[in-house]
Parts: C-alpha cells; sequence; structure tokens
C-alpha cells in the first residue's frame, strides 16, 4: 500500500504548518486465512482516524461516487433482456487518480517516520483517498 502511496505521489512530506489540524493514521492489521485455517496471508491497510472531524469545521462534505443498487439491477436486466454481455473492472488504486480541492495534512505513519527531516512532520495529502 505505502509502495502504491509513493508511486502515485499522493502525498509529500513537508513541515508541520501551524493552526492546521493533522489527522492521525493508524495500522489495520489482518490475517487472511485459507480453507484450512492456515495463514495465507498477512495484511496490512493504512488509514486515517478522521473520526476526529466535525463537518463544517474540518470538512465541509462527503462523497463516495458509487453507483445504486437499483440502477446496477436495471442496467443488468436491460443487459439480460437485449442477451447483452457484461463486464466487470477493478481499478484497485482508482481514489488514488482524484485531486484534492483542500489541503489536508496527515502524521507519518508509525514506523515510517523520516529521520533524515525531524522538521517534516506532517504529510501533505495530494490526492483524494477513500481511507481519508
Amino acid at each position: 500500500e505505502l509502495y502504491e502511496f509513493e508511486r502515485l505521489e499522493v502525498w509529500e512530506l513537508v513541515p508541520r504548518p501551524d493552526k492546521v489540524m493533522v489527522i492521525t493514521l493508524k495500522w489495520i492489521c489482518k490475517v487472511k486465512l485459507n480453507e484450512l485455517g492456515g495463514i495465507l496471508k498477512n495484511k496490512a491497510r493504512l488509514v486515517s482516524r478522521g473520526n476526529c472531524q466535525e463537518e463544517g469545521i474540518d470538512f465541509e462534505e462527503s462523497f463516495a461516487p458509487v453507483a445504486r443498487l437499483e440502477a446496477i439491477r436495471i442496467f443488468l436486466a436491460y443487459a439480460a433482456q437485449k442477451n447483452m454481455v457484461v463486464y466487470q473492472m477493478d481499478v484497485k488504486t482508482a481514489f488514488l487518480n482524484d485531486n484534492l480541492l483542500e489541503e489536508v495534512y496527515v502524521s507519518q505513519p508509525d514506523g515510517f517516520v523520516d529521520a533524515d527531516n525531524p522538521n517534516h512532520g506532517s504529510l501533505r495529502v495530494e490526492t483524494s483517498c477513500t481511507r481519508m
């Protein structure tokens, strides 16, 4: 996940700004098991702790572009009636490709603090993230 954030230039290490709320980050770790209960793989996800934010103070609106279930059902029914082939695709990092309209600052993830820049205590988020 951090590799994708770096590759897509999601954030930039900057000095911690004055009078700006810096959102803390947290690691969520999960063990994925196979059907026999053995460990298949370990997964880690970096999430923001935005639950401390208040609408109207820290942000103006929250929006996630998803299709309504009714619209999907209508589309699939129409496609079935017309004998059309429906394809699905998933872009795993699609949420990282949208630019932000406002400045958002987050703390450096635990275990990844840049020791070479002790005064650069926060990251300015450059693109939209669903988990932030």
